[in-house]
């Protein structure tokens, strides 16, 4: 069992957020899984400039980092995503990241995986930013067992009382891994994104005949 931490914190190993993600993976390690950190901003990610191009055969048309990351990503049974809140929503790095995910998204390469969010922030808007990397997990396919904001004021010593929820955390995605875990809600949102996604499939099935029959063989497409 892998769990793989992505944070999108410029601070790299001195950031708030990549601590708090380190605690739910230390959690995830006691529970008998191996576990892995990225710090997106230690890659070369470039903006999506939304041309459609890795429609035809899900290549980007940048050679950046973000193929060798989504390789990494499949190879996980867990994610965990981590952003600090700047102007109330993710960071800028975070945002590109999941901006680029849009092919793994369309063609639903996540499905069946488990995850967890998690944010800091000196005061307000945590609970928003944990929400909408929940809800781009949903948009992956990844169903979320959870999230976890902690508002420091400034005050690192608040992460410190963050670490006991951040390892149960960490705890309960290694145990939906390993024994199920159902959310109706989520799921229900992850088959109306399937059926929608479902259209890009269809029309660029002449070009991506593996994913398209990897659709079929799952049933996604009848």
């Amino acid at each position: 069992m892998k769990i793989l931490a992505i944070h999108g914190s410029p601070h790299t190993t001195r950031s708030a957020t990549r601590r708090l993600a380190g605690f739910v993976l230390e959690g995830a390690a006691e529970a008998g899984a191996e576990t892995e950190m990225i710090d997106l901003c230690d890659s070369r990610i470039t903006a999506c400039t939304a041309c459609e191009g890795c429609s035809f055969n899900g290549i980007c048309v940048y050679e950046d980092d973000l193929p060798a990351i989504v390789e990494r990503i499949k190879e996980a049974d867990g994610i965990v995503f981590g952003s600090p809140v700047y102007l109330d929503n993710v960071s800028g790095q975070m945002k590109i990241f999941f901006d680029r995910l849009a092919d793994a998204i369309h063609y639903q390469v996540l499905a069946g995986k488990y995850g967890c969010t998690v944010a800091t922030t000196h005061t307000s808007g945590g609970d928003d930013v944990v929400a909408y990397q929940k809800h781009v997990m949903n948009y992956l396919g990844i169903v979320a067992v959870g999230g976890l904001s902690i508002a420091t004021g400034g005050n690192s010593e608040a992460l410190d009382g963050a670490e006991p929820a951040a390892r149960e955390l960490g705890r309960t995605l290694a145990g939906a891994i390993r024994q199920g875990f159902t959310d109706t809600k989520q799921e229900v949102e992850i088959a109306g994104n399937r059926e929608f996604f479902k259209e890009i499939v269809l029309e660029n099935r002449d070009f991506r005949t593996d994913e398209y029959e990897r659709w079929v063989k799952l049933g996604w497409i009848p």
